[in-house]
């Protein structure tokens, strides 16, 4: 099928369906592979950001009439035998890979395709789309994969440091310019000037702005993004780069334990509490390890902290729009 209309995508829309109440991956190790199966849609359309500006995006989507940006993050097993259905709604022809598994299929314009593969070395991995790159990718056509250990449901690999729970952190920056220019089937001829910064699709919003606090548009209150627990929930944070800006990821109230860096395994844990992100596809593990906070006086096991990034731009929206950019909320209950 072919898609000949464009939806008008409204922030809510883009909630990913992996994540309970609280946001939290849920997993279950199994003593036997399984086989996972999903299937994405290719849709376009324009979602409205933080400034009032619709901006052009295509996505891995749920259904022919959602765009997620990013796509669905899915979590299997060391053993597992993944099959995904794509299904391209678009008059343009894409492709679907999978990094770090030997996965890179066509799918044409109009037509669906299906692949399978072996989930190989535990880790974080993107999907995307490989063709005319980095332009699709950046237009939204991407999404995070994890593996698990065989039969272990609290490692990131085979002796790593424990955790209680898991998340995605996918960040974005976006050229709406660039965006449009690859709607138009034209290749981007200016230089990249993101104007707009996300986590899992969204922008934060400051206290008293409209959509503060609202969880389908506001990402410091996004369940999959905001970062929350008690002491001793240790939360693993699979990190990545969709966009090209580098970027350091900054968490308040805990430092966090640097596992990987582009998929290699540390030599040593450090706790840091600023790590560097590289742009273009770059990731990492984290440990947010919900420890009372050291530098806290009088001592508290409870409060609200930020998570942001220490590139100045990436905190606005439209050039100007502070607080509006890649934030959520670290909270201590």
């Amino acid at each position: 099928m072919r898609r000949r209309t464009f939806l008008k995508i409204s922030t809510g829309a883009l909630l990913g369906s992996v994540t309970g109440a609280a946001g939290i991956l849920s997993w279950t190790p199994r003593a036997e592979a399984s086989t996972i199966e999903k299937t994405f849609f290719i849709t376009e359309g324009y979602i409205e950001q933080p400034d009032g500006v619709d901006v052009y995006f295509r996505g891995f989507s749920s259904n022919t009439n959602s765009l997620n940006v990013p796509g669905e993050s899915l979590i299997v097993q060391e053993g597992d035998t993944v099959r995904i259905t794509v299904v391209n709604t678009l008059g343009t022809n894409h492709r679907f890979a999978v990094e770090g598994h030997g996965v890179d299929m066509s799918v044409s314009a109009g037509s669906q395709r299906t692949v399978s593969f072996t989930a190989r070395s535990p880790g974080t991995y993107f999907y995307h789309d490989s063709s005319n790159t980095p332009y699709n990718r950046l237009v939204g056509l991407h999404g995070g994969l994890a593996v698990m250990p065989r039969g272990s449901s609290d490692e990131v690999y085979d002796g790593s440091p424990r955790f209680v729970q898991q998340k995605f952190w996918l960040f974005h920056d976006i050229d709406p310019v660039w965006n449009q220019r690859i709607r138009d089937g034209r290749t981007p001829g200016t230089q990249y000037s993101p104007r707009y910064f996300t986590l899992n699709g969204l922008s934060g919003r400051p206290p008293g702005a409209p959509g503060a606090h609202d969880p389908n548009i506001d990402s410091m209150y996004d369940p999959r993004s905001q970062l929350k627990g008690s002491i001793g929930d240790r939360t693993l944070l699979r990190v990545m780069n969709a966009g090209l800006c580098q970027q350091s990821v900054h968490c308040h109230g805990n430092h966090v334990e640097w596992l990987t860096d582009n998929g290699n395994i540390r030599p040593d844990v450090w706790s840091k509490d600023c790590v560097y992100l590289e742009g273009d596809m770059g990731k990492c593990d984290l440990i947010y390890p919900f420890e009372p906070p050291a530098d806290a006086y009088p001592p508290v096991n409870t409060g609200h902290y930020p998570m942001h990034l220490h590139t100045e731009m990436s905190q606005t929206a439209g050039g100007g729009l502070y607080m509006f950019g890649a934030i959520t909320e670290i909270v201590l209950e």
